[in-house]
């Protein structure tokens, strides 16, 4: 007889989902499934919105990378306006976009993965957490909550609030930056960018220590998409895209957002309510690509800043014709990242025009469709609008960041389960791998905004005692 093994829910990610597992009778993987469980509707009930709308509206998509939605949205709006931002308003998303990088870099890394990395994937659970990680290393876990607490402060302090800003606008920003607030940034950052050298270096340590691990778990070859800058380094808010294979290839260069739809297509699944997106010239499912710090880097010639091109290169090195393929070099690459944004923070903050007034452009124009494209911190982010003469939602398209690493996060839990579930032998340490393969991709799966048919309602009302008196289904 079959056997089904479900993971429910996956824990130490953003948002629900799980894991189902299918042994032949021999007790072996026959095949693997990741599921998205929760509905968003937010392409649907967009319609009929102002555009204008559409910054505030679309970070409560999710509670995690609420400044990405809330950009990609600006800058759809930007491009329906017809308008280009003025210096110091692109500096400002720059500066607001840069410390949502840091903090989330820091959370994952800190908060969710670094308990498998620190005790190992079959430790004691109750060891194995965030409190654990406080009891054994407290100089980490501070240096994890101060990083994570100085990318909020600043989003709090250019959009009101840390989570759900409100400071980005169709055309640019709705305030400038305070010089104390820019001076309360600059007297941190060097602080800042060491916590964030030292997290770099502790994840060397730990491929130092276990190099065969961080370079055979979840390894699979696939395709890999990022934004690039005019000089080919990894981009966080604007550039061209760029597509690369699994041997460093190059595919697709120099596309411009808003041609996405020329280089991907989606594919809906019935077990799954995240879409898969795909490479359209290879099809689906030999055109799976990989998306966020892995595919960022794995794309790019270098970083923008010192110390972290410094990093990059010796990641590239890692890696044959500079293509990391192990799963677990996503918290590698995530760290150089997050030190990347920690020095363009210092760079930005430093700029003479970051305090200036000058941060809004009319516009008399409307056209009928914007694009705006960021990538966030788990991978390239498209907000896609079609409205009407008086700026109305038409219809929205959202491929959001983790949607695009929806195939590879399923091979990974394929590549994890079938290594080691073996004759029906399955402990909870064999499962928790299979957890850590999806948690190298930082998923958000909040983020999952797509239904298939007729999504069931079901209400139950009880009566006083606990009883249940009706149930109303859709």
């Amino acid at each position: 007889m079959t056997r089904k093994i479900v993971i429910e829910p996956v824990t130490r990610i953003e948002g629900h989902g799980k894991v189902t597992i299918h042994l032949n009778e021999q007790g072996n993987v026959d095949k693997t499934y990741l599921h998205v469980t929760q509905v968003r509707g937010f392409e649907k009930f967009c319609e009929g919105r102002l555009f204008w709308e559409m910054p505030v509206i679309t970070p409560r998509i999710c509670g995690i990378c609420p400044v990405s939605h809330h950009l990609a949205a600006a800058k759809a709006g930007d491009a329906i306006l017809g308008v280009k931002l003025t210096p110091t308003a692109d500096k400002l998303r720059r500066l607001l976009h840069m410390a949502q990088m840091v903090q989330s870099h820091a959370l994952h890394f800190f908060h969710l993965a670094s308990p498998d990395l620190i005790f190992g994937m079959e430790a004691d659970p109750a060891k194995r957490n965030v409190i654990g990680v406080i009891a054994a290393m407290p100089d980490a876990a501070v240096k994890g909550v101060k990083l994570r607490a100085f990318g909020q402060k600043i989003i709090e302090a250019m959009g009101d609030k840390r989570v759900h800003p409100n400071a980005a606008v169709p055309g640019g920003m709705n305030r400038a930056l305070h010089s104390d607030k820019r001076d309360e940034i600059l007297s941190q950052i060097d602080d800042i960018i060491a916590d964030c050298q030292f997290a770099v270096d502790l994840f060397k340590d730990y491929c130092d220590k276990n190099g065969e691990v961080a370079e055979s778990f979840a390894d699979f070859k696939s395709g890999y998409l990022g934004l690039v800058d005019a000089n080919g380094n990894a981009e966080y808010y604007d550039g061209k895209l760029r597509l690369k294979d699994q041997d460093g290839m190059t595919l697709e260069d120099d596309v411009a957002p808003e041609d996405y739809l020329s280089i991907i297509e989606e594919k809906v699944e019935d077990w799954s309510y995240l879409k898969f997106p795909y490479y359209k010239k290879m099809g689906y499912p030999a055109g799976m690509y990989r998306v966020g710090p892995l595919g960022r880097l794995n794309v790019a010639d270098g970083c923008t800043t010192p110390l972290a091109d410094k990093e990059f290169k010796k990641f590239k090195e890692m890696g044959k014709n500079g293509i990391l393929q192990g799963s677990l070099y996503y918290h590698y690459a995530r760290l150089i990242e997050m030190l990347n944004c920690a020095e363009e923070i210092k760079a930005l903050t430093e700029d003479k025009d970051i305090c200036s007034t000058d941060i809004w452009v009319n516009s008399d124009c409307l056209n009928e469709e914007g694009v705006g494209v960021i990538e966030a911190p788990r991978g390239t982010l498209f907000h896609h609008y079609w409205v009407d003469k008086t700026g109305k939602m038409l219809k929205a398209n959202l491929i959001v960041a983790t949607g695009h690493n929806n195939l590879a996060m399923n091979r990974a839990v394929n590549e994890v389960a079938h290594a080691f579930i073996k004759d029906g032998k399955v402990t909870e340490g064999i499962l928790n791998r299979v957890e850590v393969a999806i948690r190298c991709y930082d998923p958000c799966l909040s983020c999952s905004s797509h239904a298939l048919g007729h999504m069931p309602l079901e209400l139950t009302i009880h009566e006083a005692g606990g009883s249940i008196r009706q149930v109303l289904r859709s």
